[in-house]
C-alpha cells in the first residue's frame, strides 16, 4: 500500500519541486507586450508624402510593423527599417499578413537613396503623422526607439526594442501569428 501511495504522490511531489525549487523559465522574449494594448485613435491624422490624407481605419485589417522615426533618419533609424524588413522576409508564407509602415512625425522628407531602398518591393508605406497625436497614442518617447507590432484591429500589442534578437524577434511575432490565425487573413 505505501508503494502505491508513493507512485500516486510521486508526480504532484515533482511538480512542486520543479516549481518551487528548479523555477523554469520560460521561452525568451525580444518584445514587450503593451498592457493594456493601445488602440489606433480615429482621430490621428496621417497624410502620405504627397499630402493626401490617409484614414487611419485604412491600416486596420493587417498585422503592421511600425517604425516612428523623423525624416532625418540616422544610424538606429535605419537598422530599426533593416529590422522591420527582415523580420517580414523571416515569417516566409506567413509575410503577407504582415505590412511595414513608417510613421513620420515632421514634414521633412527622407533621403533619396533611402526613400527609394524603402519604397522598393515590398514596399513600406511611408505616412506623415502629427506628433503630439502620435505621443497621446504611443506614449513614452522611447516609441521612437522601437519597432511597434500594431494588430489587425489597429491596437498596439508589443515593443522590440531597437537592438532586439531578429531571431526572438521572429518568433516573438510567430507567436502573435499563429494566436490569431482563426480570426486573422492576408491581406486588408
Amino acid at each position: 500500500m505505501l508503494a502505491v501511495a508513493t507512485v500516486c504522490a510521486a508526480p504532484v511531489l515533482a511538480s512542486y519541486l520543479a516549481f518551487y525549487v528548479v523555477r523554469p523559465a520560460g521561452a525568451p522574449r525580444a518584445g514587450m507586450l503593451v498592457q493594456p494594448p493601445r488602440e489606433l485613435p480615429a482621430d490621428l491624422s496621417l497624410a502620405g508624402l504627397d499630402g493626401r490624407p490617409v484614414a487611419p481605419a485604412s491600416l486596420r485589417g493587417q498585422w503592421l510593423l511600425v517604425v516612428v522615426a523623423p525624416s532625418s533618419c540616422g544610424e538606429a533609424c535605419e537598422r530599426r527599417l533593416f529590422l522591420q524588413r527582415q523580420l517580414r522576409e523571416m515569417l516566409g508564407r506567413e509575410r503577407d499578413r504582415v505590412d511595414k509602415l513608417w510613421l513620420l512625425p515632421d514634414a521633412g522628407r527622407p533621403a533619396p537613396a533611402l526613400q527609394a531602398a524603402v519604397e522598393a518591393a515590398p514596399a513600406v508605406t511611408l505616412l506623415r503623422a502629427d506628433a503630439a497625436a502620435l505621443a497621446r497614442w504611443l506614449g513614452p518617447a522611447e516609441a521612437e526607439d522601437a519597432l511597434l507590432i500594431v494588430d489587425p484591429m489597429g491596437r498596439e500589442m508589443m515593443r522590440l526594442p531597437a537592438g532586439a534578437d531578429p531571431s526572438l524577434a521572429r518568433r516573438d511575432l510567430e507567436r502573435l501569428l499563429r494566436a490569431s490565425a482563426f480570426w486573422d487573413r492576408p491581406g486588408r
